[in-house]
């Protein structure tokens, strides 16, 4: 595969971004100077028109008194357009804090807005709000502009730059990470026919034939304890079971079902605790 090139003019832009805020960084330079780096990025990096596109110390009107944002990028200017994204700017080597993005989703929150970007200027993250009950903010992408590869940054700013965000690319960018939730990996994985298509490969790799139970409690085995607490939400269909053949090795009588399959494992477990604590 050919290795894929990277736009001299964004390039170009990545570079000059870099030197601006490796300057800072060795000043120590305080967050206004800080903020005036990041416009600059928007600007030459992402492509927004800084006196269209941003707004600076957007208001948030909730109870009490207005609370301000550092900026928002907000692509329509009528009145009842609300910002496509929000961005919080922290001071060059203030390292980037879960409280940080506590109080920039409280703002957005409160506004209904959907996208975060949380940088100093050097780490930049992204952030999605899923408006259930209640929210929940996730991180979705991000990148070190001193330390990443010029082709990643290219990437990871093109996503959060002024054509993606005009073109509902967040949108589609939301849609795909969504696609690809723990669950949904796990339904694909343990389907049906994905079952019998690793029996035929360990079949064909092997010369073994293995049950469908062999293949979903070695999945057990190989899971994290969080991929295992998604995978008992999940309905396992088994394919029906083959008759085994005389070169089986398999002698002790295992569990028919998924469900028994995990007390079996579970009432192992626990006999062996109780073993350790006698």
């Amino acid at each position: 595969m050919a290795k894929r090139s990277l736009n001299k003019d964004i390039k170009k832009a990545i570079l000059e971004a870099r030197t601006l805020v490796a300057a800072i960084a060795k000043a120590d330079s305080n967050e206004a100077e800080t903020r005036k780096r990041i416009d600059r990025i928007l600007e030459i990096v992402m492509g927004y028109d800084t006196f269209k596109h941003l707004t600076q110390e957007y208001a948030i009107h909730g109870v009490g008194d207005a609370v301000h944002c550092d900026i928002a990028i907000q692509l329509g200017r009528e009145e009842s357009a609300k910002p496509e994204m929000l961005i919080e700017a922290k001071r060059i080597n203030i390292d980037l804090a879960p409280k940080h993005i506590r109080q920039a989703a409280s703002y957005a929150i409160n506004i209904g807005c959907e996208w975060i970007l949380l940088t100093n200027s050097n780490d930049w993250r992204l952030y999605h709000i899923a408006y259930g009950k209640p929210p929940e903010t996730k991180l979705i992408e991000f990148w070190n502009l001193l330390n990443d590869d010029p082709l990643t940054l290219a990437k990871k700013f093109a996503a959060v730059s002024y054509k993606n965000v005009k073109n509902k690319g967040l949108d589609a960018l939301w849609e795909r990470r969504t696609a690809l939730i723990p669950s949904n990996m796990l339904k694909a994985i343990l389907s049906e026919e994905s079952i019998k298509l690793y029996q035929r490969k360990l079949k064909k790799s092997t010369g073994v034939s293995v049950s469908p139970e062999d293949i979903v409690s070695q999945f057990r085995q190989l899971l994290n304890e969080s991929a295992l607490r998604e995978m008992s939400n999940i309905k396992i269909s088994l394919p029906a079971s083959r008759q085994r053949t005389k070169t089986s090795r398999v002698s002790k009588k295992k569990p028919t079902s998924v469900e028994q399959q995990a007390e079996a494992i579970l009432a192992e477990k626990q006999s062996k605790d109780e073993g350790s604590r006698t």
